[in-house]
């Protein structure tokens, strides 16, 4: 909607005593979502969980029954809520800051690595950079202002219709397959981005900057855009969850904040070629952190994740990298009768219980 905004206003004239009111109303335009989302607030329901954490359990239920599709389901999610609360008030150390337990357990400290590397490379892939400057990235590769603007919009339109799919995806392909199949598909296509800049025919050079931002959207949008956020939520245990999601957060806008106030300075030392191509090496190092330091977690039990997590990182790194020459042998070369390594990490089916989900929000 922004970018439509910047199309839509850019001809809009300067009145009597005012200067630039085409960017001003660009601006400003941002308010009016942010508006119709706060009027509508007031008709969403209260939190279940709120609710029962306060003991409304009443409250609760006639919440949940505008949510639920029958009573019965209503009444099913309440119990399992409220159940859900009395594990994780069990499970709270008494006496203990939670969160320093968040760093100085070692189960806890492996889920805010992963947490933490994946936040962190929401940021460093780069997309941001295209998010907050494509139009002057376009401008660069020799757009005209009202073209960049048109193809920033092209931008913002792939991104969301390819996030669509990742509904499907992320627990067909899980979290970390979707990450390391990404990753160098989306460093690849920065490289091409940034390499397009040395084309010296302008029609092709423009053609081949567009594609190459098209490109790496269509490979973010699936992957590191969805991933970050649902893995976060489901690695740590219940007890320091909203702990740890609250430092994931706080990692993607603190790594945002860096990348935003940075690339204007890196675009003026680097050019085009040196300031795109920077990101995509972050890829390239994307992908090794997620390989060595990112396990999966999709589909898994309570049980499963702490069996997961409690793996030592070393083991867990050198596990990893025994990996890739077993899958090129599989899947690259093609052989048969490839030896595989025995399991991680193994639990069984009688013991696993599963965290809250989305009834539980």
């Amino acid at each position: 909607m922004g970018f439509v905004a910047d199309l839509a206003l850019y001809y809009v004239p300067d009145r009597s005593g005012i200067v630039g009111l085409n960017w001003r109303l660009m601006l400003g335009s941002a308010g009016i979502p942010a508006i119709i989302v706060c009027t509508n607030v007031f008709f969403c329901p209260e939190s279940p969980r709120w609710l029962l954490g306060k003991g409304r359990v009443a409250d609760a239920y006639h919440s949940l029954a505008r949510l639920r599709n029958t009573p019965l389901q209503a009444a099913r999610d309440t119990y399992y809520i409220q159940k859900q609360l009395e594990a994780e008030d069990q499970l709270v150390s008494r006496g203990k800051l939670r969160i320093m337990e968040l760093f100085t357990v070692p189960r806890n400290r492996r889920a805010a690595l992963a947490a933490g590397i994946v936040m962190f490379m929401q940021q460093f892939c780069g997309v941001n950079i295209i998010a907050y400057y494509s139009a002057t990235i376009f401008e660069e590769s020799g757009f005209s202002t009202v073209s960049a603007l048109a193809a920033s919009l092209g931008f913002g339109l792939i991104n969301w219709l390819f996030a669509g799919p990742a509904i499907w995806t992320i627990d067909t392909f899980g979290r970390r397959g979707l990450l390391l199949t990404t990753f160098p598909l989306m460093s690849l296509f920065l490289f091409l981005t940034g390499f397009a800049f040395w084309i010296p025919d302008r029609e092709t050079r423009v053609g081949i900057v567009a594609l190459g931002i098209y490109l790496f959207t269509i490979a973010y949008s699936p992957g590191e855009g969805p991933v970050p956020f649902t893995y976060s939520a489901e690695a740590f245990p219940l007890y320091v969850r909203d702990l740890g999601m609250s430092f994931a957060t706080a990692t993607t806008w603190f790594f945002n904040f860096i990348v935003s106030i940075t690339f204007p300075r890196l675009l003026g030392a680097f050019k085009p070629q040196g300031a795109v191509g920077w990101y995509a090496a972050w890829n390239m190092i994307g992908f090794m952190l997620i390989l060595m330091f990112m396990p999966e977690t999709k589909a898994l039990s309570l049980e499963e994740l702490d069996a997961v997590f409690s793996v030592s990182t070393r083991r867990h790194v050198l596990y990893q990298l025994r990996q890739v020459p077993i899958w090129i042998k599989k899947h690259v070369l093609r052989q048969k009768n490839v030896q595989e390594q025995p399991p991680l990490y193994e639990v069984a089916e009688e013991d696993k219980t599963y965290g809250p989900t989305a009834a539980a929000a």
